[in-house]
């Protein structure tokens, strides 16, 4: 239990103290922003930091801190250093860079941003490469909750049909102004998340003080590991914890989504100023969510390998584990919030995905996005995709790349926000320091993963750690090369 306390605590001291360090190195000013200069009635709207905020939080949150951690926790609590220092150093610092240079490049998204600092030929990749993720994570996140309600209604309810009601409000979510429907929703769902949260944490603190606890028909006994008794891989399958752990727990660390994310609300603030509490600020809640969730996949099953049996279970999986902890730890009300958290949580995501999608292609192609004629035009497109995919492809492939992109894109967002430091002659360190280590997790994923190019399943872990580490090597070396190096020479010539 101590572990776990302190760990929430060592968020929220790296908001209080790191968080300022990295808002003083960037340093915002009193500009107009681009809700208040461009703002259109539709995408750039002014709206009050509380309610950006949850906004935020609820965007890059959904269900990614909540399962990703269960996952993460077969590993053991070796998993809650990730979760923190991942946080306070590198998830934390990527929001609030992607989502301040978004502020200062017109409230651009992720592709242009990288554009702007990375190249004209980075920019081409990034529109396809965060176009087509975002359509498949809008999709994935219409099927799986449609798939859940057509469990808890009745059987002429199908999943196709549930399919259609989900994608017609994520028309309406895309299409419409994000005051509108986005801006008075989601409020309450982040709400939701957060009381989940902080409800399930002090349940497992209470526990475990009192040794039992709970609700249904066997009360919980509930002893939270201390991370020093069991600073070891624990994984029930030995999967090792380089890279495969910094892969499974994205959200709750670092994720690449969240570049896809910030902008839209980066096209809502008033003021720069207000960006650490909403960008940075919105991940370390992130970051204590899944420190939540983490523990809760720690102690609730008594073992990693109890852990995992339910995780695997075609009749309990993921979802089913978060309804049962949030029942057995907080009753009816627990109950409520669950099926909150494992239908709206997702939903939410995937509204958001088509929206940035949306407002990606229209940064692509310069299309005003004012017209509702022209809204329409990139809107319908959009939510067909979802709908012809979403109503014949198994995801249980395709899925699995999802990771390893999720953190590739995050590697390049952050090597952006290490080139505009060096531009404006700050510390580009904070940057490119988890831009390199990124390099390296996504680097020796691809060589190592089974569904990638598969060196672990030969026997070649020890290779593909090696390589992956050259290859981020090279990466760092290109950037100083390319700018700090390219000073010195330039200055030597002279």
């Amino acid at each position: 239990m101590i572990t776990f306390v302190l760990c929430i605590v060592l968020l929220i001291v790296g908001f209080m103290t790191y968080g300022k360090v990295v808002e003083k190195v960037f340093g915002p000013d009193d500009r107009e922003t681009p809700a208040v200069s461009l703002a259109d009635g539709v995408d750039y709207v002014p709206m009050g930091n509380k309610r950006i905020f949850l906004i935020q939080l609820l965007n890059i949150a959904g269900l990614g801190p909540i399962t990703g951690a269960l996952m993460g926790a077969l590993w053991g609590p070796v998993v809650y250093l990730w979760i923190v220092f991942g946080t306070i150093f590198a998830g934390a610092v990527h929001d609030y860079m992607t989502g301040m240079l978004s502020m200062r490049n017109r409230g651009g998204s992720i592709s242009e941003i990288v554009g702007t600092y990375l190249g004209g030929g980075m920019k081409q990749v990034m529109r396809v490469f965060s176009t087509f993720l975002l359509l498949m994570v809008g999709t994935v996140f219409a099927v799986g909750p449609s798939a859940l309600l057509a469990m808890l209604t009745p059987e002429s309810l199908d999943k196709n049909f549930w399919l259609v009601v989900v994608l017609i409000y994520y028309f309406l979510a895309t299409l419409l102004p994000i005051d509108k429907l986005i801006g008075k929703i989601y409020p309450f769902f982040g709400a939701c998340l957060i009381i989940m949260a902080v409800g399930v944490g002090m349940g497992l603190v209470i526990y475990n003080i009192t040794g039992f606890g709970g609700f249904g028909e066997t009360a919980l006994t509930i002893h939270m590991p201390e991370l020093w008794d069991n600073f070891a891989n624990l994984h029930p399958s030995d999967m090792p914890i380089w890279p495969f752990m910094f892969i499974t727990v994205a959200c709750g660390a670092i994720s690449g989504f969240h570049a896809t994310q910030s902008p839209l609300m980066a096209r809502c603030l008033k003021s720069e100023k207000g960006g650490r509490k909403i960008f940075y600020g919105a991940m370390v809640a992130e970051g204590v969510i899944a420190m939540v969730w983490a523990a809760a996949g720690v102690c609730v099953y008594n073992s990693t390998g109890g852990l995992s049996a339910m995780l695997n279970d075609p009749n309990i999986g993921p979802n089913g584990v978060v309804y049962n902890t949030c029942m057995s730890i907080l009753g009816p009300v627990g109950g409520v919030l669950a099926m909150i958290g494992v239908i709206a949580c997702p939903i939410s995501s995937g509204d958001t995905a088509f929206r940035s999608a949306r407002l990606t292609v229209a940064d692509w192609f310069k299309i005003d996005q004012h017209p509702i004629k022209q809204r329409l035009a990139l809107t319908i497109p959009v939510l067909a995709f979802g709908a012809i995919v979403g109503g014949f492809v198994d995801y249980a492939i395709v899925w699995r790349y999802f990771s390893w992109s999720n953190q590739t894109l995050a590697m390049i967002a952050l090597w952006a926000a290490a080139v505009y430091l060096w531009q404006q002659k700050k510390a580009y360190w904070m940057a490119a320091i988890p831009a390199t280590f990124m390099s390296a997790v996504s680097a020796t994923y691809f060589l190592a993963a089974p569904e990638c190019l598969g060196l672990m399943r030969a026997g070649q872990l020890g290779l593909a750690y090696g390589i992956g580490a050259v290859i981020a090597a090279i990466f760092l070396a290109i950037f100083l090369k390319t700018t700090v190096l390219s000073k010195k020479d330039t200055a030597a010539a002279a």
